[in-house]
């Protein structure tokens, strides 16, 4: 199918400083030259308007039922658990992560039409913290290196070890194999090591989620879910069965209110699957959780994978809100796909009759031309490639479907989703990683904005394997790998960015370094398979990239690097208000928020104790029961309730600032609200400085 060019539209005026103005007006007239297309807001690019099916046509999930952990236990502190050190022997299953055998002859291929061919000066922060992490334990490859930042810990997981380290590098635990998560459990989780790791900070819970799958049959999906804040304490343990007994390749999992969302790549049953794990029973510490399963059959509105939206930031989604899962199509690809687009599915979990519960291609959107086929030789994987060296090392871009992670975030004037994939550009010149931001997922979805950055047309450096993330400002930062065949460039750790108010589909912000690579990969062509973009919930403002790269040159001993950056442009989060506050039932139910700042006066914070629905009510806190604290105390005690579940909202007020404010469980500022027994609540800004 022929695309044409996306209209130029007019774009907004933005403020900067005079240096920064002079230079966007510079670049802009670049990019319009350099860009074949650029993408426009919803508001005025009927183009990009997403494509709803009828409810007759809708390509639908297959429910299969629900069914439950087949083993249970509640771990010792994994700091009391001595590490299982690696011992240099690879159990990844040998033909992980391969071809599904539905692939068919390739399409047209296309010329990228939204490509950012030219980099922006060097605006962007250099990183505020950087450490190395793990290198290659197993002697296996790819790596599939994924971490999260939480309060006080960076957690990180590879093929086939993890580590926790504190926020400034510190080596807190580890190496240790995967599955001494799972040491004492019994069956399969704890005698495997299979790999395909995640691990995802859940910051609605203050939990941490961390998982592999094992590769022999009896197939299985094992999670560990910490039963506090803290990564070095006690777990959860739970043993999935695979539905159908195959192996539930490439998981990956993504964070909501109402469920852990898991999608797999099924493919020696040609399936893509998407459970639903019920997250309110796994947070009690539940030995038999509901977890519902759908399957679709592979085709080109699914691809090699789908990825489930994972939740960033402070507001909730809107109450009702269905999970939001994406894939890719290319025209060009190998599943004969009719243009070149996006998919959205929804996910709607119902708990309590989950046969009402539904999986649905909702839309397809179509995007800018992009050729997902990159050229590669002599063999399917050998594609970017390295100095000193002819073995090139794998793009994965073939693989029709988005990379890690789909970030989900509120902003309350609308919702938005990121993720990225790795593409061609033209035919084989270089690599670049093209972007996406989705808008109004729920109700009209559209491709907000997109960009394929690959200044390599022009300085030659091949850029891929990405994840990218949004933090509270509306500012992204893309991460990935960079290299190509001339030294000293070998395969390093790059990042680059935008600000809310850069031109749209533009990363302008220059690119900065994690980690300079020293040497190239001389044997095994696997790369990635993918790797991790988060945002900090301490600040909500500071990004932080997990990847891979070589030290020195070698057959296969990648390494692993950390680092993050933040741009000045976000206003960190805790300015004057305690942070959101969301608990589950547990044995301790002492709840405590950050203070406010000096200057602020006396502040007096008013606990309310609710069912969720009424705590997430737009109107009014509905609450149960509160109690006042007064003189700055910021904790408060109670009574092991009797509910299921205890949530919890904090507001306060000051004498400085004579009114208050409120935010509930998830974060949501309030416009009005009813009078508490410390003070008729009214919405205001945060304290003065």
């Amino acid at each position: 199918m022929s695309k044409n060019s996306l209209p130029i539209k007019s774009r907004e005026k933005h403020r900067h400083s005079n240096s920064a103005l002079l230079f966007s007006v510079m670049f802009a007239l670049c990019f319009i030259i350099a860009f074949s297309v650029m993408t426009v807001p919803s508001t005025v690019a009927k183009e990009n308007d997403s494509k709803k099916q009828n409810d007759d046509s809708l390509v639908k999930g297959t429910f299969k039922g629900v069914f439950t952990a087949v083993k249970f236990d509640i771990s010792p502190p994994l700091a009391e658990i001595p590490p299982i050190p690696p011992d240099g022997i690879c159990t990844m299953r040998p033909d992980e992560e391969s071809d599904s055998g539905n692939e068919g002859p390739y399409g047209v291929q296309d010329m990228d039409s939204a490509l950012q061919s030219i980099n922006g000066p060097l605006l962007i922060p250099a990183p505020s913290v950087t450490f190395p992490a793990l290198g290659n334990l197993c002697n296996c490859s790819p790596p599939d290196p994924n971490g999260d930042i939480g309060p006080n810990h960076f957690v990180i997981m590879t093929n086939l070890s993890f580590a926790i380290y504190n926020r400034s590098g510190v080596l807190l635990y580890g190496p240790a194999l995967n599955n001494t998560l799972w040491a004492g459990f019994g069956g399969a989780c704890q005698t495997q090591n299979s790999g395909d790791p995640i691990v995802l900070y859940d910051p609605l819970a203050d939990r941490w989620l961390m998982t592999q799958f094992t590769a022999a049959s009896p197939y299985m999906d094992c999670v560990a879910l910490s039963t506090s804040s803290n990564p070095l304490g006690t777990y959860y343990r739970w043993a999935f069965p695979a539905g159908g007994n195959v192996l539930p390749d490439y998981p990956k999992y993504g964070v909501w209110p109402d469920a852990y969302y898991l999608s797999t790549r099924e493919v020696s049953a040609s399936l893509i699957g998407a459970y639903a794990l019920n997250r309110a029973q796994m947070l009690a510490g539940n030995p038999t959780p509901q977890v519902i399963q759908f399957l679709v059959a592979q085709s080109y509105n699914n691809g090699d994978g789908l990825l489930p939206a994972d939740f960033d930031g402070e507001r909730l989604p809107p109450a009702g809100s269905p999970n939001y899962w994406l894939g890719t199509m290319d025209n060009g690809g190998p599943y004969g796909a009719p243009q070149d687009a996006i998919t959205l599915w929804k996910y709607q979990v119902d708990w309590v009759t989950p046969a009402n519960s539904t999986f649905t291609l909702t839309n397809t959107i179509p995007v800018a031309a992009f050729d997902s086929v990159f050229p590669c030789t002599p063999t399917s994987r050998s594609c970017i490639p390295q100095p000193g060296t002819t073995n090139k090392v794998d793009i994965l871009s073939y693989r029709q479907r988005p990379l890690f992670r789909n970030a989900y975030r509120n902003y309350g004037t609308h919702e938005s989703l990121v993720t990225n994939q790795s593409v061609d550009v033209n035919n084989g010149v270089t690599a670049g990683a093209r972007w996406y931001e989705i808008r109004s997922p729920n109700s009209s979805p559209v491709i907000y904005q997109q960009g394929t950055y690959a200044p390599g047309t022009t300085d030659g450096i091949f850029r891929w394997m990405g994840s990218i993330a949004m933090d509270s400002a509306g500012n992204m930062g893309l991460g990935y790998s960079t290299s190509n065949a001339t030294a000293p460039n070998y395969p390093s750790i790059k990042y680059t960015g935008r600000l809310s108010t850069d031109p749209l589909g533009t990363m302008p912000q220059g690119e900065q370094t994690i980690v300079n690579g020293a040497g190239s990969q001389t044997s095994s062509t696997r790369w990635g398979d993918y790797t991790s973009m988060s945002v900090d919930p301490v600040d909500d403002c500071t990004f932080w990239h997990f990847n891979q790269y070589f030290a020195t040159s070698s057959a296969n001993g990648w390494a692993t690097y950390v680092g993050a950056f933040k741009f000045n442009e976000c206003t960190p989060r805790g300015a004057g208000e305690p942070g959101p506050i969301l608990l589950a039932k547990s044995s301790n139910l002492v709840i405590s928020w950050p203070a406010l700042p000096d200057g602020c006066g006396n502040r007096d914070y008013a606990v309310y104790k609710g069912d969720l629905a009424g705590l997430l009510s737009t109107t009014n806190y509905n609450h149960l029961s509160v109690t006042c604290t007064t003189s700055n105390t910021t904790t408060y005690s109670m009574a092991m309730p009797s509910d299921a579940s205890a949530y919890f909202l904090v507001t306060s007020e000051s004498a400085f600032d004579e009114g208050s404010y409120g935010r509930n469980s998830g974060g949501t500022e309030r416009p009005q609200a009813a009078t508490s027994p410390c003070r008729s609540l009214q919405t205001i800004g945060a304290c003065p400085p």
